[in-house]
C-alpha cells in the first residue's frame, strides 16, 4: 500500500465516511420502522450497521490470497436490497431476513467462481428490468416520508411537504452549482441543513441523543437467530446475483482510476469477499454489503489511490458502532428531510436502471417487449398484491414478491428469446457501472 502522512490519512478517511454516511444509514432507518421496531431497536441497528460496514471494508480492501480485492473501496448495503428486505420483514420477521442474507452469500461466493456464465443469464436487458422495478417499488417509501410518515400526526400537512421540498432542492442546487467534494456530499450536507431547519420549526427531537448511553458493544444475533424461509431466500439471492453484477462494474471502473489491470482473479476474490460481507451483516444482524460507487467517484475526485485512506475510514465505521450517540443524532433527522433525500437517491435507483436500459437495442422488438412484460408483472404485483390472496400461503407469498416475480420474468424471457447468446459488448458494458444504486 501506498505511503500517506497521518496528518492527511485521517482526514481523507472521514471524508470517505462522510460521503458513504448518507447512503449507509438510510437503510436502517427505512427498513426499521417499516418491519415494526421501535426507535431504541432502530438505533441499535444503526450501530449495528455502521460497524459491520468497517468490518465488511476491511475484509475487502485488506484481503488475503483467496479473498478481497485489495483495491480502495467501500462496503455499505445497496438499495437495491431495501424493498426485498421490508417485504422479508414484513411477512416473516426480521429474522427471516438474517436466514435468506446468510444464503445469498454462500450463493455470491459459489457464483463468484462462474461470472462468465452469470453474466450472461443477466444481460443489460434483464439488469436493468431488476433493478429499475426495484427503484420504482421504493418510490412510495420516499414519498410518504416526504409527508411525515405515514399513519403519523401531521401527516402530508404543509410544513412537512415544504421540509422535504426543501431537502430536496438542497440536493439538486448542490449538484449544480458546486464541484468535487461537496458535490459528493451532496445528501449529507442536505440531511444535515434540513434537521437544522427541522430543529427550528420545531420537527426536530434530540431525545434519542439525550436518551442513548456512551458506548455500547455490539453483540450477534441481536434480534435473534435467522429463519430460514424459501421464497425470502430466492429474493435475497436475486438481488445478490445483481450487486455481483454491479460491483464487477465498479472494480473494472475502479481499476482503471488507480491505473491496474483486473483480472478474473480479482473479480473472484472481490466477489467472494462481498458474499463474506453479506454473510458477516447477518450475523451481526445488519444487512448484505457490496461495493458503494460514490466512494469510487471520490477515489477520483480526490487522486489519492492509497487502500491506507480506506482501511483508516473501516476503522473510524467499526469505531462509530460502539457509541449509540452517534446513531442518536442520525434517529433525530426528521422523517420529512429523510423522505425529500430519499427522493433524489431512490429516483437514482430508477435511473439506474434506465441507464442499464439505454445499452439494449430497443429496434428489435423482442427487446422491448422483454422489458414491458418484466416492468408490467414486477411493478403491478407490488402495486396489487391482493391479486394473489386465494392462493396457498406459500404461493402467494412467492407471488406477491414483485422484485421476485420481475426478475424471473425477465431472465425466461430473456433466455426464450436470446438465449445464452449474449453480445460481446453487452459483457464489456459491466466495465460503465460505475455509478450503480448504491449511491447519487
Amino acid at each position: 500500500m501506498d505511503n500517506v502522512g497521518v496528518g492527511r490519512l485521517i482526514p481523507l478517511g472521514i471524508q470517505h465516511v462522510l460521503a458513504f454516511y448518507a447512503g449507509a444509514v438510510l437503510v436502517p432507518l427505512i427498513v426499521g420502522p417499516a418491519i415494526g421496531l421501535h426507535s431504541a431497536q432502530v438505533g441499535y441497528l444503526i450501530s449495528l450497521d455502521l460497524f459491520t460496514c468497517g468490518i465488511a471494508t476491511l475484509i475487502q480492501v485488506v484481503g488475503t490470497n483467496f479473498i478481497g480485492i485489495k483495491l480502495p473501496v467501500m462496503l455499505g448495503c445497496t438499495f437495491t436490497a431495501v424493498a426485498p428486505m421490508m417485504l422479508i420483514g414484513k411477512i416473516d420477521g426480521i429474522t427471516a431476513i438474517y436466514g435468506s442474507i446468510i444464503v445469498s452469500g454462500l450463493v455470491v461466493m459459489v457464483l463468484a467462481q462462474f461470472m462468465g456464465t452469470l453474466v450472461r443469464l443477466f444481460p443489460a436487458v434483464v439488469r436493468g428490468s431488476v433493478v429499475t422495478i426495484i427503484g420504482l417499488s421504493l418510490l412510495p417509501v420516499a414519498l410518504n416520508n416526504a409527508g411525515g410518515g405515514l399513519g403519523a400526526p401531521g401527516y402530508g400537512n404543509p410544513q412537512n411537504l415544504g421540509l422535504a421540498l426543501l431537502t430536496l432542492v438542497l440536493v439538486i442546487l448542490i449538484n449544480r452549482f458546486f464541484k468535487g467534494t461537496l458535490q459528493a456530499l451532496a445528501v449529507l450536507i442536505s440531511i444535515i441543513a434540513g434537521t437544522i431547519i427541522g430543529w427550528l420549526m420545531g420537527l426536530t427531537n434530540f431525545s434519542a441523543v439525550t436518551g442513548a448511553s456512551w458506548f455500547r458493544l455490539v453483540t450477534p444475533f441481536h434480534f435473534g437467530p435467522p429463519k430460514f424461509d424459501l421464497s425470502a431466500i430466492l429474493t435475497m439471492t436475486l438481488v445478490g446475483i445483481v450487486s455481483m453484477i454491479e460491483s464487477t462494474g465498479v472494480y473494472f471502473a475502479l481499476g482503471e482510476i488507480v491505473n491496474r489491470q483486473i483480472t478474473s482473479a480479482d473479480i473472484r476474490r472481490g466477489l467472494r469477499a462481498e458474499g463474506l460481507a453479506a454473510i458477516l451483516g447477518a450475523v451481526m444482524n445488519s444487512f448484505p454489503y457490496t461495493t458503494f460507487s460514490q466512494n469510487v467517484g471520490l477515489v477520483a475526485l480526490t487522486k489519492v489511490k492509497t487502500r491506507n485512506v480506506i482501511v483508516t475510514a473501516g476503522v473510524v465505521l467499526v469505531i462509530l458502532g460502539f457509541f449509540p450517540k452517534v446513531a442518536g443524532f442520525t434517529l433525530s433527522i426528521p422523517t420529512s428531510v429523510l423522505g425529500g433525500a430519499m427522493v433524489a437517491m431512490f429516483g437514482m435507483v430508477v435511473a439506474s436502471g434506465i441507464r442499464m436500459l439505454k445499452q439494449v437495442d430497443f429496434s428489435e422488438n423482442k427487446n422491448l417487449l422483454l422489458v414491458a412484460i418484466a416492468l408490467g408483472t414486477g411493478v403491478g404485483v407490488s402495486v396489487v398484491p391482493q391479486l394473489f390472496a386465494h392462493l396457498s400461503s406459500d404461493a402467494s407469498m412467492f407471488l406477491e414478491d414483485g422484485i421476485v416475480v420481475g426478475s424471473i420474468v425477465a431472465v425466461v424471457t430473456n433466455l426464450l428469446f436470446n438465449g445464452l447468446d449474449v453480445k460481446r459488448d453487452d459483457e464489456q458494458q459491466m466495465a460503465e457501472l460505475a455509478v450503480g444504486p448504491g449511491g447519487i
